[in-house]
């Protein structure tokens, strides 16, 4: 896949990592608004090839009474509306094959969340819509065994892929980041990212709400620019203490300038070896 393929995508050429970055979810256009023109801004001014992130529904929560989305159709139109005001590519999740078309129209990028990685229905409908796809790896999965769910998108006629680490399950509480899974899966032939955030999630806590260590964001995203990621996939939100999903492995959205301005500096002094 070539990135250059994707509508709106800026700065292919500059030699960057591509980042995905916004919101876990659609909470509400305020939110948004905040984060894409903050985020436009900044990559615009850095030369980063950049991609609006945010699900229209979380159908993937601990508790009942968490906060799911605001309607579908009313998520994916707040997506669109970025997409066309900003001039900013963008992608969303999707849960299951029915939905794959739905939110195909809105959107550029369809994202397979980890836990579904191995879906065969899912992976096939996506496909099957022409659209580029991320596969976020299964945080019960190697490295390796990606090229099976690659493979079901390039079976299916479609081989815009990309695939995505978040890190691998240890023990009950946490997830362990090995580097050696990124040009693992780069030898697969598609562009890989590293999911900075959600691998320093704290999943499975007594009190039902994911926790999460951000204050190691920047350690994991320089470890990943190091070794050579083709992208980085981080949230982030205004106020991430009252974020409506994932608050607690977010990045603030006042740190993500600074963040990227270092994170760009490492990958310049790795181009010139």
């Amino acid at each position: 896949m070539t990135l250059e393929s994707i509508p709106y995508l800026k700065h292919t050429d500059s030699g960057q990592f591509f980042l995905m970055a916004g919101p876990c979810v659609v909470e509400n256009e305020a939110v948004l608004m905040e984060v894409a023109e903050t985020a436009c801004r900044v990559t615009e001014r850095l030369k980063i090839p950049y991609i609006f992130k945010a699900s229209y529904r979380k159908a993937n929560r601990s508790r009942l009474d968490s906060f799911t989305g605001i309607g579908d159709r009313a998520a994916l139109e707040l997506l669109a509306k970025i997409r066309e005001r900003f001039q900013v590519p963008v992608v969303t999740d999707i849960h299951s094959a029915e939905e794959a078309a739905m939110a195909a129209e809105y959107v550029d990028v369809l994202q397979i969340p980890a836990f579904l990685s191995r879906q065969t229905d899912l992976l096939v409908a996506a496909a099957r819509t022409g659209k580029p796809v991320n596969i976020k790896k299964g945080q019960f999965m190697a490295p390796e065994a990606m090229a099976f769910a690659a493979g079901k998108i390039r079976d299916a006629g479609n081989n815009r892929i990309m695939l995505t680490d978040r890190g691998t399950m240890f023990g009950y509480h946490d997830l362990i980041v090995d580097m050696r899974g990124i040009p693992t899966m780069q030898s697969l032939g598609y562009p890989v990212v590293m999911d900075v955030t959600h691998s320093l999630q704290q999943p499975n806590t007594t009190s039902g709400v994911t926790g999460g260590q951000p204050a190691m964001i920047e350690t994991i995203a320089r470890a990943a620019v190091a070794v050579g990621v083709d992208g980085l996939f981080m949230e982030t939100h205004p106020d991430p203490a009252h974020a409506k999903s994932d608050g607690a492995n977010m990045l603030s959205l006042d740190r993500l300038e600074g963040l990227l301005e270092r994170l760009t500096a490492i990958r310049s002094t790795i181009l010139t070896f």
